[in-house]
């Protein structure tokens, strides 16, 4: 348990039986009045974002999850399969669990899941993922007169805005957090 007071940006909560993640704290105290802490938080498994407010003093059931390494294997329909890379046990997850980020997983990706109870409910990414170009436009010297950028498909499905030196076979390197090109790998 801890209170109300004590909860910072990235503390995890279970609330009504669900998984919660802090996004943001702020503690207010007004003049005579009692103080109060306002929490943003994010349910793990659906992504909803709700806020409540509580006292400084109320208890909290705050969880640690366990964070283990992992590599992504492969997946079959909504199905994301990876390989624990110490013990080698397959845990799964769901597509909705994932959401957009499945578009950065490639074959043999090492990354991290978070396991609460010995159930895997999130996925941490590496800041930058290296991805296969295989369609884009032909980019054509003299199109722009200063820089220019086309959209690329990458081998995931991902799309991106690409340099005009970028073509069909090209690696590039792309921000996981925003979801944009980087550079030419």
């Amino acid at each position: 348990m801890i209170a109300a007071a004590d909860t910072r940006k990235g503390t995890t909560l279970v609330m009504e039986g669900q998984l919660y993640r802090v996004l943001d704290y702020k503690h207010t105290h007004l003049g005579r009045g009692s103080a109060r802490v306002s929490l943003t938080l994010r349910n793990i498994t659906s992504g909803a974002a709700v806020e409540r407010v509580f006292g400084p003093e109320d208890k909290l059931d705050d969880v640690r999850l366990e964070l283990r390494d992992v590599q992504y294997l492969y997946h079959s329909d909504d199905l994301y399969h990876f390989m624990d890379r110490e013990t080698y046990e397959q845990p799964v997850l769901g597509r909705e669990v994932l959401g957009d980020r499945v578009l950065f997983l490639k074959e043999g990706l090492a990354l991290k899941l978070s396991f609460y109870e010995g159930v895997p409910v999130e996925m941490e990414l590496p800041v930058t993922v290296d991805l296969k170009v295989v369609e884009t436009a032909p980019g054509v010297r003299g199109d722009t007169a200063q820089g220019g950028s086309k959209p690329a498909v990458l081998e995931t499905g991902l799309v991106v805005k690409v340099p005009l030196f970028i073509s069909v076979g090209d690696t590039v390197r792309v921000d996981t957090r925003t979801g944009e090109y980087v550079t030419r790998a």
